[in-house]
């Protein structure tokens, strides 16, 4: 199960150019959370305290906007979310829900700080990675905002609920 578990965190840009061994090592105080379909991993406004790698299920990212509850993305197995948590200590920018029954490996601050005490050189490649994929994110969303301040018309992001009928 864990050589599963290491392939299948190499193949993240977070994660990439990361050896095995290293990732073995910071997988290992790592526990897998369950969480049926439904529930949430997090919601917006929580304390931050990990970042997770999908390993089974779907999730749905979302954001409250006034008295909606709007789609931001939809994520399956392979992608991670939650990352800036490792960076930062603000709360969560948005929801995180469970499409289905799914488990996620969580990743904290301090399984980072036990890679960085044990292999420095393999702990500062995945905070380059985390800021490179922090960084594509961030221009990506600079366009958006550039194209709407010029007047273009984008589409409007999927109505899930009122923030208050979410369960």
């Amino acid at each position: 199960m864990l050589a599963a578990r290491i392939e299948l965190v190499q193949q993240m840009p977070i994660f990439g150019a990361i050896d095995a061994a290293a990732i073995e090592f910071l997988l290992e105080p790592a526990p897998v959370i369950e969480m049926a379909a439904g529930r949430y991993f997090f919601r917006e406004g929580d304390m931050a305290d990990c970042m997770y790698v999908l390993e089974r299920g779907s999730v749905t990212i979302m954001k409250n906007w006034g008295d909606r509850l709007l789609l931001l993305r939809r994520l399956s197995r392979g992608d991670c979310f939650g990352e800036m948590a490792l960076l930062d200590l603000f709360p969560r920018s948005a929801s995180i829900r469970a499409d289905e029954d799914c488990s996620a490996i969580c990743i904290t601050p301090d399984n980072l700080l036990r890679l960085f005490e044990h292999d420095a050189t393999q702990f500062a490649l995945i905070q380059m990675n985390i800021g490179r994929e922090l960084s594509r994110r961030l221009r990506a969303t600079d366009d958006l905002l550039f194209r709407a301040r010029m007047g273009e018309a984008l589409e409007a992001p999927q109505t899930l609920a009122a923030p208050s009928a979410a369960s």
